[in-house]
């Protein structure tokens, strides 16, 4: 099986990325279309944005209403959807804490809203507090800042001299952590509750809570990264909530709009007056645009319970990945999960699984991650499985 070679000129494009294998020029629910007609199932979401699937009706329609009535207006001035956003997000983050109320700050990215945590955790801090604190093998985003504070050497080499004040230890070491948590100097601990690009690696239990025992002894910031492992994907509307804590700081982006660019930065409320006004922002952030798309993502994914659905179908995907030959090892949360190989053939799995009509991803040279779309039924992952066994017995023949 040979995949198509796209028939799109790629030539003006910054050679950031290699060439796709596949042209996609539609979607529904959890399938893509490519240029040639042919059809694929979707397990990889766009990397975890797309939980409700593609061209989900109701977002679509969403944002089709809002683009006739009012698309942006600039932070200068008021909109009615930010705020019933920022709302519902302050609802799901703090459900179960009494007396905890925050605040958010919207911006268009992942990477946007971890870089207002770490400038929030900063101006906390100031003047003596600045340094930041994070994990070997995390992922916090591409700016000069966030790429300071991932814990991934090789993607940090090529644009030294980075930003200083940022410190890493080993992930899931509370000792490595503990030891570096210097109260003279330290204003923040930024960790993902779950590893995603590291290799969907979770955190042993009670690290977590550790950590924010931890940082309430030291008068330290806990910020968690939320980009990847919120909303709903690990089986709880955020990944901290499976430790049964909350943090100082949590961000998140990815599935907010369900494909429509939003991040947001909540913050405990004393947290967040740390901001002066004039200290951060964004032209685009909290558009109308974009949050008319995140209020009808939140209130779909309220409606179908998708955090009860991602840990059952979740349960059902980890159960048959375990019974797939060569794999050794099935690492995750939810509907966040990644198979573990014999040998370093992901890259190989891959290929072979979307030469079939699947799409996952090789995140590390052992490991292919599985992202489905929430509402991914029992068939489709059935479907998925039997296209995984085959692929690997291909990439191991």
């Amino acid at each position: 099986m040979t995949n198509v070679t796209p028939l799109v000129d790629r030539s003006h494009l910054m050679r950031t990325y290699p060439d796709p294998p596949v042209t996609f020029v539609r979607g529904q629910g959890c399938r893509l279309m490519d240029t040639s007609g042919r059809w694929y199932l979707d397990f990889l979401s766009g990397l975890g944005v797309c939980s409700l699937g593609h061209a989900h009706p109701r977002v679509t329609q969403a944002v089709s209403n809002q683009a006739s009535q009012l698309v942006h207006v600039s932070n200068l001035f008021g909109n009615l959807v930010a705020p019933e956003v920022a709302a519902t997000l302050d609802r799901l983050i703090t459900a179960g804490a009494a007396g905890v109320e925050g605040r958010i700050f919207f911006a268009n990215s992942g990477a946007e809203a971890n870089e207002c945590a770490i400038k929030l955790a900063r101006r906390w801090g100031a003047p003596e507090r600045h340094v930041v604190l994070s994990a070997y093998g995390s992922f916090h985003g591409r700016t000069l800042a966030t790429l300071a504070a991932t814990g991934q050497p090789s993607k940090q080499e090529p644009f030294q001299p980075l930003p200083q004040g940022f410190r890493h230890v080993a992930f899931d070491d509370l000792a490595a952590l503990e030891a570096a948590m210097d109260p003279d100097v330290v204003a923040a601990v930024i960790l993902e509750p779950l590893q995603g690009e590291g290799g969907v690696v979770c955190a042993s239990e009670g690290y977590l809570a550790a950590v924010r025992q931890l940082c309430d002894d030291r008068g330290i910031l806990m910020i968690l990264d939320e980009v990847q492992s919120g909303l709903a994907r690990t089986g709880e509307w955020f990944g901290f909530q499976h430790s049964r804590i909350i943090p100082d700081i949590v961000t998140m982006a990815k599935a907010l709009g369900n494909g429509f660019p939003i991040g947001a930065c909540w913050a405990r409320d004393e947290v967040a007056q740390a901001f002066r006004q004039g200290d951060h922002a964004s032209t685009f952030g909290g558009q109308p645009l974009a949050t008319a798309a995140a209020r009808e993502t939140l209130a779909v994914m309220e409606e179908v319970k998708a955090p009860e659905r991602a840990a059952s179908a979740g349960a059902l995907l980890r159960d048959s990945l375990k019974g797939l030959p060569y794999v050794t090892l099935v690492r995750g949360e939810g509907l966040l999960l990644a198979m573990v190989l014999e040998r370093d053939r992901a890259r190989e799995v891959t290929a072979a699984a979307l030469a079939r009509g699947l799409v996952v991803n090789a995140v590390t040279p052992d490991a292919v991650r599985l992202a489905p779309p929430l509402i991914v039924s029992d068939a489709e992952i059935a479907e998925a499985i039997d296209l995984l066994r085959d692929s690997i017995g291909e990439a191991f023949s």
